[in-house]
């Protein structure tokens, strides 16, 4: 089991992110980035099945969790281009980039962005788009009258929504409280950012090598859905974990490991002349926390 070191990064001319950082020094980079009202403590369970093959990086986006709190900067285009100042922050040339679901249209921007910093892309339980999903249009009719403090019901009801399967009683505490941490207004801004941008367009013109991986027991998104991003993305396969819903990666987290190391070895087999803090791997610019 991998242990977990949480450091944090400041971005130039960005905000200071926490991150955690799991799996072996020398493993191929591989950059985890969550969705709406997360942290990277919803990588967790996935963090700790990771092998020595991976060295994973997972940062909580700003707004989010413990990260800094700008006053804007919350649609889809701010939260990519964080990402690749996290990149260079902890000096990672080339990664995996792996997105949960609304994470995922962070990190398919700067796949179809910057394919050279991209090695391979994988979506996990990401929509192709928001605007034939009944369940983002409720959302959003709760999050847009959101006051301060967030109540704990939303949290709550938001989280049993998303869950198919038994999950331990401590994960499911944590990322209740997690949910808590940004305030109504980031919730509300990342949410209208997701839902005013044309989501489709990410998918489009991204020619890093992709992996859908994807719940059969997803309660929010249909598997139409990701034909939709099979169709789009040139090559790219899917992976079906029947038993699994929205969040497989905290139902069936050592599945989802494998599932990321066999891929991440096709894309971008480690160097072993690498170091672990030079810059065409993954490096250590970020402070332990």
């Amino acid at each position: 089991m991998s242990t977990v070191a949480v450091k944090s990064a400041q971005l130039a001319g960005g905000p200071l992110l926490p991150y955690a950082e799991a799996g072996g020094p020398n493993g191929v980079p591989v950059v985890l980035v969550h969705g709406i009202g997360d942290s990277w403590w919803t990588f967790e369970p996935l963090l700790r099945q990771l092998p020595a093959a991976l060295h994973a990086f997972a940062p909580t986006q700003r707004g989010h969790g413990d990260a800094e709190r700008p006053e804007d900067g919350y649609r889809p285009e701010d939260f990519a281009r964080d990402l690749v100042g996290f990149l260079d922050a902890v000096g990672i040339g080339r990664a995996v980039l792996v997105g949960a679901s609304s994470g995922g249209v962070a990190a398919r921007i700067v796949a179809g962005s910057h394919p050279d910093r991209v090695a391979g892309l994988v979506l996990m339980g990401v929509p192709a788009t928001l605007d034939d999903k009944p369940a983002a249009a409720a959302l959003w009719e709760t999050v847009r009258d959101l006051r301060d403090p967030v109540p704990r019901g939303f949290a709550e009801d938001l989280l049993d929504g998303l869950v198919d399967g038994p999950v331990g009683r401590g994960l499911r505490a944590t990322m209740t409280e997690e949910s808590l941490k940004p305030p109504a207004r980031v919730w509300r801004e990342t949410l209208r950012g997701l839902m005013e941008t044309d989501l489709a367009a990410t998918l489009r013109g991204i020619l890093v090598p992709t992996l859908l991986i994807w719940g059969e027991r997803d309660a929010v998104l249909p598997r139409a859905d990701q034909q939709l991003i099979l169709d789009t993305i040139p090559g790219s396969t899917l992976t079906v974990h029947e038993d699994a819903g929205h969040l497989l990666y905290w139902e069936r987290p050592e599945r989802v490991a494998r599932d990321l190391a066999a891929f991440a070895a096709r894309v971008l087999p480690p160097d072993p002349e690498s170091s672990p803090e030079g810059g065409t791997t993954a490096g250590g610019a970020g402070t332990s926390g």
